[in-house]
């Protein structure tokens, strides 16, 4: 309800949101940023953009926010490096703090700083790199060059002797030199190197057709980690690994490896060839000395340069991780600080500015409670700041809508971001988040009704809220992160699943005797069937819930279908009426007497007069133990309303009280229908005579407010009759199919709770009764991991999935339709906390 004055502090009052006020704030220019900051951490005013006709480059502040984004750019380079080198950031602040200027210079430094040490160490790694592979090549070839050469050098000597006459054109070129004047031999180059073990046949079958056979390729297997100077690429070499992790390491273990190559050859245009080769296939090549004391010495320098470089890598990382070290003592607060930054320059865009007198000026929602605080704000920005001129801040009229706030606590967020799915509230119209706290865990509950499976979720839920404090500072999943919002819900509804669960007497379908004996007992020792002829009752009933006696008898199924069935359209009937009765209060709230009486009180009528009435013939056939068939009464109620009721009588006068209610409900459809559009029509034109009216007395005063008004968009909507009366009529055919339908819709209740019980009936007697029935421990052990996994996968996720949809279900359509618009929008004050939660 609406409020005067400011108050200090909200009313928490969960049924209408809060009352708003539309207020006007001019800000001197000097203390603009500090009481935007100011009311960010108030976050209790929703700015509106007055520049929105303007492109985000054309605003005054858009050189800031680029600043920002700068920044931000810098923040996110930390973090990434941060991230590489396994270092975590620090959530306790310093107690120094930087102004926004002073930090873009110190990020600037730091961001050159760490740039110029992970260039240096990139280009040290590299070399370190080349040094590894060109030491692992100096080893492989140094094995076998110079059996290469050996057999090389007695291949040539024997083709030299079996040579005779002219070479033809098909000899491979090796042989024409060969049988030439010794003299005039080329003399055998070498080139040597790693390349990619998954691509050494293509390798190998490319050099050999370039050359035309002219080549001699020796290659073998790296059998350690290399990293490739170029790529950064790392190829692996573990026989530990490829023995635990089977065969898919294997795989990855195989095109990982580089081999080593030698390759000899004759002839620059052959050098010429393979050297393009061997960079195509990214095969990288290192000098080999021939002579024996130059390779000896290469190895020694190679190795003692790897010492060295291994020496001054790790002095380099030593030296950014303690750069890093340092940013991420103070990341968080400076990634805070610059967050706010862009949110104050962002905020500061949208708002006016009076180049005349130097101010800004704003435009804004604010609950009327926070009065006082954003004065208080306004009022500290302008000391802080040294300002001569103080802000004002004043309310305005103005005939738009305000967006709608309700204050919420953990408990009762979740039940409201429910509704809020479904469509936001109208302002200040009935919230049915109030009734959904209850309402929406014991429908869920009756679906879900199992004490065993209750208990299951009430333990999961007590995980969550016990380690809530630990988990809302944590980064969690999707499915997670879900779960533990709606913690408090989920609790909820497993309280009421354990309560329902009671009162079904089902623990894992199981039935106990937890209040007392049976009610029931056989007439002799062989009887084994809850029916009225082989029970006798020999106590007074059981006390809570449902006898024991009933599970595991012929007539169990029956007599619960019936009982669900029947609680099923009574708790149904009773939510929908509740949902016309809050229409009445909506109404009444907003002073529409036409809603009143052309809306609620047919409804109300047309509901009761048919399935109120069902429900009243159900109460009475359970408090008489009649046999009336309800079928029978509710179809004949409509074909044959004079017909005696005969043996389906449940009282005396019920035909006559039949025949008043078929009345009212047939009368409550053109009441429904007709009267609303014309006494709409009626206002309308009221309304419009009352303002020419207006107009001939009217003073300056009047006529600015009359001129405000009319640029309301409301204010041009011309009333169009036929309009008016199909959209009645559609509302009406709506309203009164709905009855039926939403009736039955409640029915899901029944069927959910049948499906949910039969279920865990069948895991339990075909699963874990079963395989106890064998005397075998292993067959016992399987049957009861089966039970168990078909318990969590089906029961309590899929069931619990099911069931928190139909739920669901039954409180956007069957309850809210009959008095929730939910055409609202959303009040989003400027809060520093919400945008920070909002980017992590």
């Amino acid at each position: 309800m609406s409020r005067g004055g400011g108050g200090c502090c909200p009313s928490m009052d969960l049924m209408r949101s809060e009352a708003m006020q539309l207020v006007q704030v001019i800000i001197p220019a000097e203390s603009a940023h500090l009481a935007v900051s100011y009311l960010g951490d108030l976050g209790l005013l929703q700015f509106k953009d007055l520049n929105a006709d303007k492109s985000p480059f054309q605003r005054t502040y858009a050189s800031q926010i680029k600043r920002c984004g700068e920044m931000a750019r810098k923040l996110r380079f930390f973090r990434e490096q941060m991230s590489k080198a396994a270092i975590s950031t620090s959530t306790q602040f310093s107690g120094t703090s930087l102004e926004i200027d002073d930090l873009e210079v110190k990020l600037g430094e730091l961001e050159v700083e760490l740039t110029e040490v992970n260039a240096n160490n990139d280009k040290l790694q590299r070399t370190y790199n080349e040094l590894v592979e060109y030491n692992i090549v100096l080893q492989k070839a140094g094995e076998f060059f110079y059996s290469a050469q050996r057999s090389a050098t007695e291949q040539q000597r024997e083709m030299s002797a079996d040579q005779s006459g002219d070479s033809s054109l098909e000899s491979p070129l090796l042989q024409q030199e060969m049988v030439t004047d010794p003299s005039k031999q080329v003399k055998l180059g070498s080139l040597s190197g790693l390349v990619p073990k998954e691509k050494a046949m293509a390798f190998e079958r490319i050099l050999f057709r370039a050359t035309r056979g002219n080549m001699f390729l020796r290659q073998e297997p790296v059998d350690e980690t290399v990293t490739d100077p170029l790529s950064g690429e790392k190829f692996y070499y573990s026989e530990v690994q490829l023995f635990f992790l089977s065969f898919e390491c294997s795989y990855y273990i195989d095109r990982s490896l580089k081999n080593a190559f030698v390759i000899f050859y004759s002839g620059e245009r052959a050098k010429s060839k393979i050297v393009k080769i061997c960079d195509a296939f990214g095969a990288n090549r290192y000098p080999f000395p021939e002579d024996l004391g130059k390779q000896l010495q290469t190895i020694q320098e190679v190795s003692g340069k790897i010492s060295e470089l291994k020496a001054t890598i790790e002095i380099g990382l030593a030296h950014r991780d303690s750069i890093l070290k340092n940013i991420s003592s103070e990341f968080e607060q400076w990634n805070t600080l610059v967050k706010k930054e862009k949110a104050i320059y962002h905020t500061l865009n949208m708002l006016s500015l009076d180049v005349t007198t130097k101010c800004l000026v704003a435009e804004g929602w604010s609950p009327v409670f926070a009065t006082s605080q954003i004065q208080d704000a306004l009022q500290r920005a302008t000391v802080d700041s040294k300002s001569q001129v103080g802000s004002i801040f004043q309310v305005l009229n103005t005939q738009e809508s305000p967006p709608t706030f309700f204050q919420t606590n953990k408990f009762t967020s979740a039940f409201q971001e429910i509704v809020d799915a479904y469509g936001i509230a109208k302002y200040q119209e009935a919230n049915p988040g109030v009734f959904t706290i209850v309402t929406f865990p014991f429908l869920f509950a009756i679906m879900f009704g199992d004490w065993g499976h209750g208990i299951c979720l009430l333990l999961a839920t007590l995980y969550l809220i016990i380690r809530e404090k630990k988990l809302a500072s944590q980064k969690l999943d999707d499915i997670m992160d879900m779960m533990f919002g709606g913690r408090y819900v989920i609790l909820m509804m497993s309280l009421f699943s354990i309560y329902t669960g009671l009162i079904y007497n089902e623990f894992f379908s199981v039935p106990f005797e937890l209040f007392g004996k049976s009610a029931y007992a056989c007439r002799d020792p062989s009887c084994g069937d809850a029916t009225t002829e082989g029970l006798i009752k020999v106590r007074p009933a059981y006390s809570f819930g449902v006898d024991p006696v009933w599970h595991g008898s012929r007539s169990e199924l029956p007599f619960l279908n019936s009982l669900k069935m029947k609680l099923s359209i009574l708790i149904g009937v009773a939510q929908m009426n509740l949902g016309i009765v809050m229409s009445y209060f909506n109404a009444k709230f907003f002073r529409n007497a036409i809603n009143v009486w052309y809306q609620f009180i047919p409804q109300l009528i047309f509901l009761n007069s048919l399935f109120g009435y069902l429900s009243l013939l159900i109460i009475i056939k359970w408090c008489t133990g009649s046999k009336a068939d309800l079928y029978h009464v509710m179809i004949y109620m409509f074909l044959s309303p004079t017909d005696d009721l005969g043996e389906n009588e449940l009282f005396p006068g019920q035909k006559l009280v039949q025949l008043v209610l078929l009345l009212l409900a047939l009368v409550s459809v053109p009441w429904m229908l007709i009267p609303k559009p014309f006494f709409l029509k009626k206002q309308h034109e009221q309304r419009h005579q009352g303002q020419q009216y207006t107009m001939l007395q009217a003073t300056d005063e009047s006529v600015t407010e009359l001129e405000e008004h009319q640029d309301d968009p409301h204010h041009h909507e011309e009333f169009e009759f036929s309009e008016v009366f199909v959209h009645q009529l559609i509302h009406t055919i709506e309203f009164v199919l709905g009855a039926v339908s939403n009736t039955a819709s409640y029915l899901r209740l029944w069927a959910l709770s049948l499906a949910h019980s039969e279920l865990s009936t069948v895991f339990y007697e075909k699963v874990l009764v079963l395989s106890w029935g064998y005397n075998n421990i292993f067959i016992l052990i399987i049957g009861a991991v089966i039970f168990l996994f078909a318990t969590i996968g089906v029961l309590l996720v899929m069931e619990t999935l099911s069931a928190f949809l139909h739920a669901l279900r039954l409180h956007w359509v069957e309850f809210q339709n009959k008095f929730y618009e939910g055409d609202g929008y959303k009040f989003v004050p400027f809060a520093f906390a919400s945008i920070i939660e909002e980017e992590d």
